[in-house]
């Protein structure tokens, strides 16, 4: 009788952990997976990273365009993505850059390349998505002045409230995606 009881306890427990799971990933889907793959293979990002940064810009919704006018899923500013394609192999005038960051393919192929280019700059996670959302310029300020650790240990120290949240939220979804997938 007491085996049976922990038997269908186990079963129970089984069961809620999956039902949860399930939940989780409709929470943290995995949406544009080809495209994501692709690229964070290409610019050797992790690919959860990618689905992370997605996920807090634009809850990956393509027509997504900030009250600023980043745009996209990964929410691009023109001139950021004007720098990120001389660096990368893609044909685009600046005529056509503003509804072609509303592409899936262009959007993260851009912003995958520059959260490479961010992540090999400063060396670690926290202080590439610091300057992913503040700007390369703000940060160097910041590490400059002391404000912020180079080595991202002190990130409770972004000045920025909305950054400091930003990067905060991204770090927990990355573990997320990484646990989860």
């Amino acid at each position: 009788m007491i085996i049976l009881t922990i038997l269908i306890i186990c079963i129970f427990l089984l069961c809620v952990l999956k039902v949860q799971n399930n939940i989780m990933k409709v929470l943290y889907p995995i949406e544009y997976e080809n495209l994501v793959t692709l690229y964070s293979q290409e610019y050797q990002v992790d690919e959860y990273l990618v689905y992370a940064i997605i996920k807090a810009e634009s809850n990956f919704d393509i027509n997504a365009v900030s009250n600023k006018g980043a745009k996209g899923l990964m929410q691009l500013m023109e001139n950021t993505a004007k720098d990120v394609i001389k660096k990368v192999n893609i044909d685009i005038s600046s005529e056509e850059l503003s509804e072609k960051l509303l592409e899936p393919d262009i959007n993260i192929n851009l912003g995958t390349k520059y959260i490479s280019i961010l992540l090999q700059k400063y060396g670690n996670i926290p202080i590439a998505l610091t300057a992913y959302n503040a700007g390369i310029g703000t940060v160097d300020n910041w590490i400059e002045k002391g404000i912020i650790k180079e080595n991202g240990e002190d990130i409770e120290n972004i000045p920025y409230k909305e950054t400091n949240q930003y990067v905060r939220k991204i770090l927990r979804s990355y573990k997320i995606y990484q646990e989860l997938y």
